[in-house]
């Protein structure tokens, strides 16, 4: 005796429903082709694809490379009196350039007992290291990318003021610069003999 039915029942169902469900089906199979785009057709919903994984840890790596980049870009260049030639001679070179053509034309009035003055001034280590410092402090604080607009208030405040005060000072390393055997002949900014005639192609200082 067999077990199927006699006859198949009658389903009464509307024929819209099965229109119905051809669109879902439909619906159904754009979503999810839109989903294998997406995902990159290997994961499940949800997941990272490979390459969105491999865009991730590229980004990670560039970053950590910028940041490696900006803290060795941070600490150079070292203390200037800690360089060896050539190094120091190129830094050296830099400094004479700005001190003559910013500091020298731009805030160092008529040399007095008061506020003394050496054209002279790279012959004297100590004067190097106070430049050179606020030569670099300078670099950044007149940068408004990173430090705005209230860098060079700063500078003038915390490095040139207090730097020109130690090195101008009747008691600076200017004081031996007016007498003796170790005078020189003071002049004023605007006839300051350039340093740069005394630079060699080599950098060494010419004698004088």
């Amino acid at each position: 005796m067999s077990d199927e039915p006699d006859e198949t029942p009658s389903l009464d169902v509307p024929v819209g429903m099965f229109e119905d469900i051809e669109d879902l089906k439909a619906q159904v199979a754009r979503l999810t082709s839109l989903l294998d785009v997406r995902t990159g057709g290997g994961g499940e919903p949800g997941e990272p694809s490979d390459e969105d994984a491999g865009g991730e840890a590229a980004a990670a790596e560039e970053e950590e490379e910028e940041e490696e980049d900006a803290e060795a870009e941070w600490k150079s260049p070292p203390f200037i009196l800690l360089l060896d030639s050539p190094q120091y001679d190129e830094e050296l070179r830099a400094l004479i350039e700005w001190v003559e053509g910013v500091l020298v034309p731009g805030y160092l009035a008529e040399p007095s007992a008061d506020a003394r003055w050496c054209h002279l001034w790279f012959e004297h280590n100590v004067v190097i290291a106070r430049l050179h410092a606020a030569w670099l402090a300078w670099q950044e604080l007149t940068d408004p990318a990173s430090c705005g607009y209230t860098g060079p208030s700063v500078w003038h405040r915390d490095h040139l003021d207090p730097a020109l005060r130690e090195l101008r000072g009747s008691s600076g390393p200017f004081s031996g610069c007016t007498k003796g055997e170790h005078q020189v002949e003071h002049r004023l900014p605007s006839t300051v003999p350039s340093a740069w005639n005394r630079l060699g192609d080599d950098g060494a200082l010419a004698p004088p």
